[in-house]
């Protein structure tokens, strides 16, 4: 498993998967995990870092259960990269109540600077995983189609 560093306690990775690929996110709180596996997700299409955060876009979607709240969320987030061809690189997120919204910004898509690597189509119940850790910190994960 790859991991690239966030904050202290905050990263993000990717998992082995046959056909597709996982992502998983860390975090301090449940939105930071969140705020995570949607990098982790920029990172299949290529590096977060080349994603200039230029331009805002405001994310609303809710579900009563967290794990369907993350794929929720991945597929806002896919169907507006889609949509508005665009990458997101920057998420400001928060949760309450099975309410999440975000503030998420980013840029449209500069093939020669971000050599997209593949679309993402979908996130999956495959691998739907959202818990609470030892010490308060928290994990989000789920194989996304490619």
């Amino acid at each position: 498993m790859e991991k690239r560093k966030g904050s202290h306690t905050a990263h993000w990775g990717h998992l082995h998967h046959d056909a597709d690929i996982g992502v998983k996110g860390w975090g301090a709180s449940l939105a930071e995990a969140f705020e995570q596996t949607a990098l982790a997700l920029t990172a299949v299409v290529c590096d977060p870092q080349r994603v200039r955060c230029t331009e805002t876009l405001d994310v609303h979607c809710e579900s009563p259960e967290l794990d369907l709240l993350l794929v929720a969320w991945l597929n806002n987030l896919i169907f507006e990269s889609a949509t508005r061809k665009m990458l997101f690189g920057c998420f400001r997120v928060t949760i309450t109540d099975g309410v999440l919204d975000a503030r998420v910004r980013g840029e449209a898509i500069d093939p020669d600077r971000h050599r997209p690597a593949t679309e993402p189509k979908g996130a999956t119940l495959t691998g739907l995983r959202v818990e609470r850790g030892p010490g308060g910190s928290w994990s989000a994960e789920c194989v996304i189609d490619v």
